[in-house]
């Protein structure tokens, strides 16, 4: 992915984050609280096998819709 697309997306998983603080269910591997951050990078990762830097320019709108899910079901 170019490094403008790059930004793009990792600012697309801020503001994702933004709106899941408080929204993910506890979990016993993170007793003082999950970071929604990281869990959206780790799902796209998990999701597509690499992380978003890595991944092509043509996937930015898979990617994108797929953040949206993480958002609309926080999991």
């Amino acid at each position: 992915m170019t490094p403008e697309n790059s930004k793009k997306i990792w600012a697309y998983i801020q503001e994702a984050g933004d709106k899941l603080v408080g929204k993910l269910p506890p979990s016993h591997r993170h007793p003082s609280g999950r970071n929604p951050y990281a869990h959206v990078a780790i799902c796209v990762k998990h999701k597509f096998g690499q992380s978003y830097k890595d991944l092509s320019d043509e996937m930015m709108d898979e990617v994108i819709q797929y953040i949206d899910y993480l958002v609309e079901n926080p999991t």
